[in-house]
């Protein structure tokens, strides 16, 4: 990874999404979230409540480069709830070409909510905590600054 990729960091919070995710190396993310496309290198892993209880405490353990991108329905992502309210709704299938552990992993130690963080590589190896990894918003100049 090199400290200029851009890294998109998505959820996982059911215990089998994580066990789906770590077997099959895909990840779903709904059209609507991201209805520009997302263009990252790189997918990193926030395991949250199912998916985080092996490891104690909610953060990133895995991540990986991405190989490719499809665009699905939902219900032939997950045959298995072709029933789901979103089941006819579009999803980005995102491909990795494998994952790798994040040693050590960024937690979640003050339990921050958590969607989708843009970073960059370099934040992304440099962080211990999750809140390193937000891009700081640039300050705003208002005429009394002036």
């Amino acid at each position: 990874m090199y400290p200029e990729d851009r890294v998109l960091v998505g959820v996982v919070n059911r215990q089998r999404d994580a066990e789906s995710l770590l077997r099959d190396l895909w990840y779903r993310i709904p059209l609507w979230r991201m209805p520009n496309g997302f263009g990252a290198e790189y997918l990193a892993l926030f395991f949250s409540g199912q998916a985080a209880r092996p490891y104690g405490v909610s953060g990133i353990y895995y991540f990986g480069r991405l190989r490719g991108v499809e665009l699905h329905l939902r219900r032939h992502l997950l045959p298995q709830e072709a029933d789901h309210p979103r089941a006819d709704e579009a999803y980005y299938r995102l491909h990795l070409e494998a994952l790798l552990n994040k040693t050590p992993p960024i937690l979640n130690r003050l339990g921050r909510r958590v969607s989708f963080i843009w970073t960059t590589g370099e934040r992304f190896l440099a962080a211990q905590d999750i809140s390193e990894l937000a891009r700081p918003r640039p300050l705003q100049t208002t005429e009394r600054d002036l």
